[in-house]
Formats: C-alpha cells, sequence, structure tokens
C-alpha cells in the first residue's frame, strides 16, 4: 500500500463527515469528498508537513465545497445544517419538536454571525477539530482558536436567550 493510499484509509470517513455535516447531503459529501481526494494526490509534493494532514485536506474538501456553492448558485449552505442530534425512541414528541425548534434557531443564528466566528464554530463542532488544528487553518495560535470559538458560542448562546426572551 503506497503512502497515499494509507492517508486516504485513515482521512476518508473524515473529510466525508465534515462535508456531510456541511453540506447536510450524502451525495454531496461523496462527490466533494472524492474531488478532495483527487486534488490532495495531485498536490501531495506542496504538503510540506506544517500542519497535521488531516487539517490541509479538510482545508481542501471546504475549498472543494465552496466552489461546488458557487458553481452550482446555492450560497445558504448553513441551512442545510442539522445542529442537534437525532431524537432517541425514547423523546417524547413534546421533546422532539422542542429540540427541533431550537436547531431551527440556531440554524438561523449561525447563519447570522460574523467571520471568523462562524468558520470557527463550524470546525470545532462538525469537523470535531481541536483548537490547534482550527489554529493552524487560520495561521493563528492554539489559543486564538480558543477564544474565537467560545466568543462565537457566547454569540448563538446570547442570541438564543434573546429569541427565547421574546417567545
Amino acid at each position: 500500500m503506497t503512502e497515499f493510499e494509507n492517508i486516504y484509509q485513515e482521512h476518508f470517513n473524515d473529510v466525508y463527515l465534515y462535508i456531510r455535516r456541511l453540506s447536510g447531503s450524502e451525495t454531496v459529501a461523496e462527490e466533494i469528498t472524492s474531488e478532495t481526494f483527487f486534488k490532495a494526490i495531485h498536490s501531495i509534493n506542496r504538503f510540506h508537513g506544517d500542519c497535521d494532514i488531516r487539517v490541509w485536506l479538510c482545508q481542501i474538501a471546504k475549498n472543494c465545497y465552496y466552489s461546488y456553492l458557487k458553481k452550482n448558485a446555492r450560497t445558504d449552505c448553513i441551512d442545510d445544517l442539522t445542529l442537534a442530534e437525532m431524537p432517541s425512541q425514547t423523546d417524547s414528541i413534546e421533546e422532539r419538536l422542542i429540540m427541533h425548534d431550537e436547531a431551527s434557531q440556531i440554524r438561523m443564528i449561525l447563519h447570522s454571525i460574523p467571520e471568523p466566528y462562524k468558520e470557527v464554530f463550524m470546525w470545532r463542532v462538525f469537523a470535531e477539530m481541536s483548537f490547534k488544528q482550527i489554529g493552524q487553518i487560520f495561521d493563528k495560535t492554539e489559543n486564538w482558536a480558543c477564544v474565537t470559538y467560545h466568543r462565537a458560542k457566547k454569540m448563538i448562546m446570547t442570541e438564543l436567550e434573546e429569541k427565547n426572551n421574546e417567545n
């Protein structure tokens, strides 16, 4: 097995899950993940190990996904995200409705917060990346990524509380 095949085997699922969360579509995730590894194999000689290979692959995937959105004239990618876990079978109808309503509110709020907060939040929550990896993506420190994430989280919580107080 070649070195790139090992990279593919080890990181395919991470890239796929990240794009699936971002797009909300299995089909899009499969297409973008394939394109990501196609681009990665052609540019592997430009990877110097300055960051984790997973970070590099997810950055390629994100760029491929944004290109896909532009190509398909879809600008509202956040609305396709599912922020809440699927409810368990034991949840009541009322609990499921509340969870669905909260997830919808969070999607709307996430869509409205500025960059880089939105993107840092997405990398942390959807890609489950460490603050160190997120910092590498933005060419910033681990501390910057942590602070930015917590500020984004606070923005979302504050907006959610304000919306709930209005109702």
